[in-house]
């Protein structure tokens, strides 16, 4: 393994109950630098709850979470996450972006000619000094993507990252996701929109009832699934039986 990286990452027979109740069972994966890593399932599957895991957000009540052991950092500095419902900070689009770098030692002049240019391959750039929490609901995610992606995090963690969206939002959040990848950073998100994920996917991980039931890439995954419980999923069946 590479000192350099802070993958693979590993889960180990991971399981996480919050009280009497068991949210996840007993997961077992690694994640490689690469493909996109989509995390499929109905609402409720466990899917938020296995990436705050992953992300450090939840420690496991059960297995193990374990990044590259030859890392000599903390991981915690090289990867980030964006959630359904960014929580903006009370100043400018471009100060959000720049807010991390400066948390990271930039100097100033730096983190303006980062932030900007990140503003620019989002689109954004012309919106810059307007307050970030007067943008639409599609800008504000489009501006969490532009703070983790100013950063180069090794592994960007999205949960569900259009899921209160419109068409027209989500096909520019989904391009730029497109674009991050593209770079060399593993994207693992999780989604129940059967569309996004043949969209986005390299490879499913598909959870059911808190349990990882089966992975697969994408292109065998819709169309040879290996479970009568995927199979159920992918006709749109409702999974409270």
């Amino acid at each position: 393994m590479s000192a350099e990286t802070i993958l693979p990452l590993r889960l180990a027979e991971v399981g996480y109950s919050a009280g009497d109740t068991h949210i996840l069972h007993a997961i077992s994966a690694t994640f490689e630098a690469g493909p996109v890593s989509v995390i499929l399932g109905a609402n409720g599957a466990g899917k938020s709850v296995l990436l705050r895991l992953c992300h450090g957000l939840l420690a496991p009540t059960a297995g193990r979470i374990a990044w590259n052991g030859g890392f000599a950092g903390d991981p915690r500095r090289r990867q980030a996450m964006v959630f359904q419902r960014p929580v903006m900070l009370r100043r400018s689009a471009l100060a959000n972006v720049a807010y991390g770098l400066a948390l990271a030692g930039r100097g100033r002049a730096e983190r303006i000619e980062l932030a900007r240019r990140t503003l620019d391959r989002i689109g954004l750039l012309a919106l810059a000094e307007r307050p970030a929490r007067l943008l639409s609901g599609g800008e504000q995610q489009r501006l969490a993507l532009a703070r983790a992606w100013v950063l180069r995090p090794e592994v960007l963690f999205l949960d569900e990252p259009t899921a209160n969206l419109d068409p027209s939002a989500t096909r520019a959040v989904e391009i730029i996701i497109r674009d991050i990848a593209a770079e060399g950073t593993k994207v693992i998100m999780t989604t129940h929109d059967l569309g996004q994920a043949k969209r986005l996917a390299d490879e499913i991980l598909f959870l059911h009832r808190g349990r990882l039931i089966e992975r697969a890439d994408r292109a065998t995954f819709f169309t040879r699934p290996a479970t009568p419980e995927a199979e159920a999923f992918l006709r749109g069946d409702l999974p409270w039986d």
